[in-house]
């Protein structure tokens, strides 16, 4: 299976679940046009795998998309292994990592309801190095 987005979201402020939408727009050394993480700093976009998602909703919750704060979940691609400094195709966009997971300074709802998250282990970090815009369906491509 090929490596794609399954879904896009973003959110008005900091520290709370994105909703999906039907498609964003990446802004060159910005991020996600309307996202409250948008900026000129280095993670101006998060990923995390609907395979990461998969594994808290075994342990019963109930999560989908958007609920860890993540801007673009992903499907057929082990992010976590990806070095920092490796570009990406995500749709017409190009992305560079930046960051692989994060520091949680405040446990969230998820950690309570779980005892884990998968953010600050398996998502990561981008910036955005050619902007345009990425729906669900479109390719990413790992470049050499």
């Amino acid at each position: 299976m090929s490596a794609k987005v399954v879904a896009v979201c973003i959110s008005q402020n900091k520290g709370e679940r994105k909703t999906p939408v039907d498609r964003v727009e990446l802004r060159e050394n910005h991020g996600i046009a309307g996202d409250a993480h948008a900026g000129e700093w280095h993670r101006q976009v998060s990923l995390l795998a609907l395979e990461s998602i998969a594994k808290m909703q075994a342990l019963g919750l109930d999560v989908t998309t958007g609920d860890f704060a993540e801007n673009i979940t992903t499907q057929g691609i082990d992010l976590p292994s990806l070095p920092v400094g490796t570009r990406l195709t995500v749709g017409e966009t190009l992305l560079e990592v930046t960051q692989i997971g994060k520091e949680c300074h405040t446990r969230c709802a998820i950690f309570y309801q779980a005892g884990d998250c998968v953010m600050p282990k398996e998502g990561i970090f981008a910036r955005v190095l050619q902007g345009g815009f990425v729906a669900p369906g479109c390719k990413i491509e790992i470049l050499a």
